[in-house]
This record gives structure tokens, C-alpha cells and sequence, in this order.
């Protein structure tokens, strides 16, 4: 196993009589690509934004490199720089250009002078294949378009880790793949990913793990050939019953 990166240890989450994670041990290693799947409820969102404290969790601990998460203030703000995070939404500054989506965090939290931040920054929208739209609004771009950006924005922050919350399920078909395509490239360049995705090619094709989650509970984890040939559990069989027969 490569040396952890992400490590939760015990971690209970309640929104209120609801347990929605359930003393969750899990621990990542660097490089790792993990894909989360399981029924919808199964608590995968809400493992996948605890991680980097969109949501708070009762007991249990969550460290990234080591480092705890912390509560609250500054500490938090450089580790969330470390966490980059894709949403099903893209949440993109509509009054700002792509190129200026993608240099602002640079810039605020990592302190980078602008041209260095626009050079990167345009590195990154060449490698997620929307450079000729950087002067554009994101209004004037497909989602998918919008969703490359939101990588690329992630990225440009030189993350540790990289968060996707169902990334693809706002998307229309036809661009679903454009995105998958950019994610299985940030996955065979190495970086450690965390993915919650109904998308079961892409857990096929670029996951070295795919955990299978069920009403708050990491219910079993493999690796994906295994997983999907040769599942475990009665739950994952018939959640696999469920989805691989359409």
C-alpha cells in the first residue's frame, strides 16, 4: 500500500436521528484512485464532503497527511487548498472569465503573482481542452465545458487530493464522457482521487479500489474487476442486479 494520505478513523455522522455514516474506517494512499458507489441515501456525498469539512462529523478522526482536520479559521482554509473539490454543480463565478475562475484561488489563498497564476492556469484549461475559452463567461460554455473548468479551477491549486461529488449526474449524455475522458487522464497522471460516481465504466477503467456503500456503511471494497465480477455482499449483488442490467 502507498504511504496514507487520507485516513478516517471511526467516523459517526448524524443529521438528526439519521446515521448517515456509520464509525467509517477508511485509508487512502497516495496516487490511489477510489470510486464510492452504492443506492442512493447510502451516505456517499456525505463522506465524500466530510473530508474536507463541508459537513462536520460527531466522533472519529480525519487526517490528510498526517494533519488532522482542523475546525474552523485559517488552518482549515490551507487544508481545504489541499483538498480540491468538483461538484455535481459547478458553482463558477458567473461574472468572472474562465481564465479568472481559474486564477483567483491561486492567487487569494496560494499567493501567486497573476502572471504565474495565468500561465498555469492556462496550462491546465489546454490539458482539460477548453484553452480557446478562457476570455469567455462560463454562461457561454456547455456544462460540460463548465465542468472541465471546474476541474482545471481544482487543480490549480495544486491539490493533494481531489474530491468529485457525483461530477457527471447534472451533465446531458453527450457530455459525460468529455469529462470522464479528463478524469481518467488525472488519474493515470497519479493524482490521489476520491470519486463518487454512478458512472460504472469509469470505476472499471481508472479505479484501483471501488468501495460499495449502503445506509451509511463502507459494506464492501475491492478492487473493480473483482468487485464487479465476483461482489461479496447480498447488498452489492443487488445493487449490481439493479444497475448492470439496463
Amino acid at each position: 500500500m502507498a504511504e496514507p494520505l487520507v485516513v478516517l478513523e471511526g467516523v459517526n455522522k448524524h443529521f438528526g436521528d439519521l446515521h448517515v455514516l456509520k464509525d467509517i474506517d477508511l485509508t487512502i494512499g497516495h496516487g490511489e484512485v477510489v470510486v464510492v458507489i452504492g443506492p442512493s441515501g447510502s451516505g456517499k456525498s456525505t463522506l465524500c464532503r466530510t473530508i474536507n469539512r463541508l459537513e462536520t462529523f460527531e466522533s472519529g478522526s480525519i487526517t490528510i497527511d498526517g494533519q488532522p482536520l482542523p475546525q474552523e479559521g485559517k488552518a482549515l482554509a490551507r487544508l481545504r487548498a489541499d483538498v480540491g473539490m468538483v461538484f455535481q454543480s459547478f458553482n463558477l463565478f458567473a461574472h468572472k472569465t474562465i481564465l479568472d475562475n481559474v486564477t483567483l484561488g491561486p492567487m487569494k489563498v496560494r499567493g501567486q503573482k497573476k502572471a504565474e497564476a495565468q500561465a498555469r492556469a492556462k496550462e491546465l484549461l489546454e490539458r482539460v481542452g477548453v484553452a480557446h475559452q478562457a476570455a469567455k463567461y462560463p454562461a457561454q460554455l456547455s456544462g460540460g465545458q463548465q465542468q472541465r473548468v471546474a476541474i482545471a479551477r481544482a487543480l490549480a491549486m495544486d491539490p493533494k487530493v481531489m474530491l468529485f461529488d457525483e461530477p457527471t449526474s447534472a451533465l446531458d449524455p453527450e457530455m459525460i464522457n468529455e469529462v470522464l475522458d479528463v478524469m481518467v487522464g488525472l488519474a493515470r497522471s497519479g493524482m490521489t482521487m476520491i470519486v463518487v460516481t454512478h458512472e460504472m465504466g469509469f470505476a472499471r477503467k481508472a479505479a484501483d479500489r471501488v468501495i460499495f456503500m449502503d445506509e451509511g456503511e463502507i459494506v464492501e471494497q475491492a478492487e473493480p474487476e473483482e468487485f464487479f465480477t465476483n461482489p461479496k455482499s447480498e447488498r452489492a449483488k443487488d445493487f449490481l442486479g439493479k444497475i448492470l442490467t439496463h
